[in-house]
């Protein structure tokens, strides 16, 4: 599938139809050849078809989840409004701000007017849609209610992306705070203390020792500003290339950050709310429970929880209860456990597992308040004992002259 749509390229035509009308459009293609004859298929007389051009700025666009999503849901819209599918593409993706998410989505709507399925159609790019997606879709498909589907696709995103903002906001914005506490202070080390420092040399007096182990630490960062950066870029790249290219090493990542104080918390409730949202999302569709648990655990984001979900997967293909095999793991809480015994006797587990996920989403929003509260004051006294100890280092020396005279 990946190999086939890298070949694909975007096509304009023109061409006149059975009434003698002319008309033009877009259409995705191998070959020039190939939509000539998919064009007769649908009754154009095509006159002309050539390569559309690529723009210099469709390139610096990007689709993103957000786009995913939202196309989803519009989606979803059209189809309950009662427009034909192919008609809700060709709205959505003209409609679209996103150079690049516009000519996605005719391109699907044109794989879908050759007389591909929906699943079909979006599994020819499977970068922007997962296994998960496609699952969900074919089950819509099969089951005829494509636009109930779409919906709970929609929904189940607009969480998961929810969710994944409050985390990644809690850490931006210390990790933000600390980068620009260290671009100050460089600044402060390489150009400002030095200034005071030939001030100091014509006071021919010892200076005092905070004042004295600035100076020393400036010196350095004047001598070897370029080994400090270097370094530390070096290390952030191959931190990130070494996490990218080694499978232990992420995974060593994943079971460590579990373990971290407070940090840690919010990542276990995040991989149990994305869990049950998925699971809840995927047995509402109708997908069958061992069929389910491969693309459950890509979900959960963690290889810990993975490979429980694994674990999972295989006892309840031969048999087991999932409650008694998520027991089993010593993974998961509980009251998660208490939860899908109650759906498995109630025949409700895709409604059980929806409350559980509310619940562990609010819990996530809970703890990533409290430590951004719990950050702001420690953050404001790092920057006071960083920054304030700088400034009180190169004054001393003058409160010292000062006492003198």
């Amino acid at each position: 599938m990946a190999e086939q749509a890298i070949k694909q390229d975007m096509f304009v035509w023109e061409g006149v139809d059975r009434h003698g009308k002319k008309v033009k459009g877009e259409m995705t293609g191998t070959s020039d050849a190939l939509i000539k004859a998919q064009l007769r298929r649908q009754g154009v007389n095509p006159l002309r078809v050539r390569k559309k051009p690529k723009s210099l700025f469709t390139s610096a666009q990007k689709i993103t989840t957000k786009d995913i999503t939202v196309f989803s849901r519009q989606l979803a819209t059209m189809m309950s409004s009662g427009v034909p599918l192919v008609q809700s593409f060709e709205i959505v993706g003209r409609g679209h701000e996103n150079k690049a998410m516009q000519d996605l989505i005719l391109s699907i709507k044109a794989n879908v007017e050759s007389g591909g399925s929906l699943t079909e159609s979006l599994g020819k790019h499977p970068k922007y849609f997962n296994e998960l997606f496609l699952n969900l879709v074919q089950a819509g498909e099969h089951a005829g209610i494509l636009e109930d589907i779409l919906h709970k696709i929609a929904t189940y995103m607009e969480k998961t992306e929810a969710l994944k903002s409050k985390i990644k906001g809690a850490l931006f914005y210390p990790i933000a705070v600390i980068v620009v506490a260290f671009v100050v202070t460089c600044i402060l080390m390489i150009f400002v203390i030095p200034q005071f420092q030939d001030l100091f040399s014509s006071f021919g007096a010892d200076l005092p020792p905070l004042t004295q182990f600035v100076i020393n630490m400036s010196n350095w960062f004047v001598e070897y500003w370029w080994l400090l950066f270097g370094g530390i870029g070096a290390v952030i790249v191959g931190f990130w290339q070494f996490h990218k290219r080694s499978i232990k090493f992420a995974h060593f990542l994943d079971r460590l950050m579990l373990k971290v104080p407070v940090i840690g918390d919010i990542l276990n409730k995040s991989a149990l709310a994305r869990f049950a949202r998925t699971l809840s999302t995927m047995f509402s569709a109708g997908t069958p429970l061992v069929e389910a648990m491969s693309s459950v655990a890509g979900a959960c984001g963690n290889i810990v929880y993975y490979e429980a979900v694994m674990e999972i997967r295989d006892a309840v293909a031969t048999g087991t209860q999932i409650n008694v095999a998520m027991r089993d793991t010593g993974l998961f809480p509980n009251m998660v456990i208490q939860m899908v015994s109650i759906g498995e006797e109630s025949g409700s587990i895709d409604a059980m597992l929806a409350k559980v996920a509310d619940w562990y989403e609010q819990e996530v929003d809970d703890a990533v308040d409290a430590l951004t509260s719990l950050l702001e004051p420690m953050i404001m006294a790092f920057l006071g004992v960083v920054i304030g100890g700088l400034v009180i280092a190169m004054y001393l020396p003058i409160f010292k002259m000062g006492q003198v005279v």
